[in-house]
């Protein structure tokens, strides 16, 4: 699976979870076969407590495009200090990501898609250009993009048809006549725009040193 980024392997994802997962950018995943993939893909599969466990991170890792060891960090860093939810610690920094950010704005159709935006440089944060995906916004920093990428079809066609709904902790405003993005709250687990098992997924890393 990791050597396919396509729209078949981008399917196949979401079908062996199933559940849409919104930051692949391929809607309509599980309308025609709502079954894992493989000839015995609609037989009900038995899972065990670690598989379900397994099953939770993986939606993550696999949503906001992470590599293993990048959601290892990320996890290392939502345990610093004394918060004891680390899991909403973790959920409130993956979705402050920029090139989430940019994605949940509707400026993308995939938060790879909107990395992408990231990376070529077209995206401004306070102003200033950072083409870094991974980075993490703070409240009330302000998200927008390039003139060039504004008149880009991939941009247009997102913001005419965005993949989900804007989350209450972005709201957008204009700024010397272009549309932006504000982060105006710290989101939570409850942001995580699909199925998602909290506690799974804590269990999941319990016996294990992220």
């Amino acid at each position: 699976m990791a050597k396919k980024d396509g729209k078949v392997a981008r399917f196949k994802i979401q079908r062996r979870f199933g559940t849409e997962l919104p930051g692949l950018g391929k809607p309509g995943a599980l309308e025609r076969r709502p079954y894992p993939p493989g000839e015995n893909g609609n037989k009900r599969r038995k899972y065990s407590d670690y598989a379900l466990r397994l099953e939770e991170k993986q939606k993550i890792r696999f949503h906001y495009g992470l590599k293993e060891e990048q959601l290892r960090r990320f996890i290392r860093d939502a345990k610093k200090g004394t918060a004891a939810n680390w899991t909403g610690q973790l959920i409130g920094r993956l979705e402050r990501r920029l090139d989430n950010v940019i994605f949940r704005l509707g400026f993308a159709p995939s938060i790879r898609s909107a990395r992408q935006l990231v990376s070529h440089g077209h995206v401004r944060v306070n102003g200033q250009k950072i083409n870094i995906g991974s980075y993490v916004l703070q409240q009330n920093d302000k998200v927008g993009l390039s003139e060039k990428a504004l008149q880009n079809q991939i941009v247009l066609r997102a913001v005419q048809a965005p993949r989900l709904e804007l989350p209450d902790y972005l709201r957008k405003e204009q700024d010397g006549g272009q549309e932006v993005g504000v982060v105006q709250a710290i989101p939570g687990i409850e942001h995580v725009p699909f199925t998602f098992d909290a506690g799974l997924f804590t269990e999941y890393y319990a016996a294990r040193k992220a």
